[in-house]
């Protein structure tokens, strides 16, 4: 089995940490599979406007630095760790309401998709680039700090087609309707700093390849949750 998380956020949008030091955190603790994945924010509404104002989002005019500086720390990880590090990011769809609010996981992205576009368009392009599409903490939340994303799980019966798996678990909090509907599912950290290593990851019974890594998920055989603590 390989241990993976696959929803890490660096200082390229609201994380504390650079992606160098984000990335030996998790080499250092024995990952085999991360990916980074930045916020995209939709620029559409006030709170879009608030995190591209004060960077809190990766954007299309520094998406080539964003993707390069991942397969550049990429390099260095998989020589200095054997830790193979996915270029991914959260489409943020943020809004006052709950209801309207989603966020997904985009990952071994290669090109910019702006998070601002409607949802078909969002998956269809993942697609295209043969990303991988999650579902991030997609139903309620007890942490009052977290705003809870509803919007994918009360239309899955109109999106669930396009999502390869769903977060069954997100840091500290576990979701048991995604278990209950059998969806596909995966466990991750939600990374923003040095604390949240420790949380809900994925264990995956696949070679340590992207493309197997992929298809392991979409096909979700071999898949197991684990509470790290190191």
């Amino acid at each position: 089995m390989i241990l993976c998380d696959f929803h890490i956020h660096t200082s390229f949008s609201d994380g504390s940490l650079d992606m160098r030091t984000t990335i030996d955190l998790f080499g250092q603790a024995g990952f085999d599979v991360i990916a980074i994945t930045d916020h995209v924010v939709s620029g559409d509404n006030s709170i879009g406007k608030f995190a591209r104002t004060f960077n809190l989002s990766v954007r299309g005019d520094n998406f080539d630095e964003y993707l390069a500086t991942i397969r550049q720390e990429a390099e260095r990880a998989w020589n200095k760790y054997g830790m193979i590090v996915i270029p991914g990011v959260e489409i943020s769809k943020n809004y006052i309401s709950r209801e309207r609010s989603a966020h997904l996981l985009l990952l071994d992205i290669k090109e910019f998709v702006p998070a601002c576009l409607d949802y078909e368009e969002i998956f269809l392009d993942a697609r295209r680039q043969n990303a991988l599409t999650v579902a991030c903490h997609p139903h309620n939340t007890p942490d009052l700090m977290n705003k809870d994303t509803l919007f994918l799980w009360n239309n899955r019966d109109k999106y669930a087609k396009y999502i390869d798996a769903w977060e069954i678990a997100n840091r500290d909090d576990v979701f048991n309707v995604i278990s209950l509907k059998k969806y596909n599912y995966i466990a991750n950290s939600d990374f923003h700093k040095a604390r949240h290593l420790y949380s809900w990851k994925t264990l995956l019974n696949c070679e340590k390849d992207v493309d197997a890594v992929k298809n392991c998920i979409r096909h979700n055989k071999g898949v197991a949750i684990t509470l790290f603590r190191n």
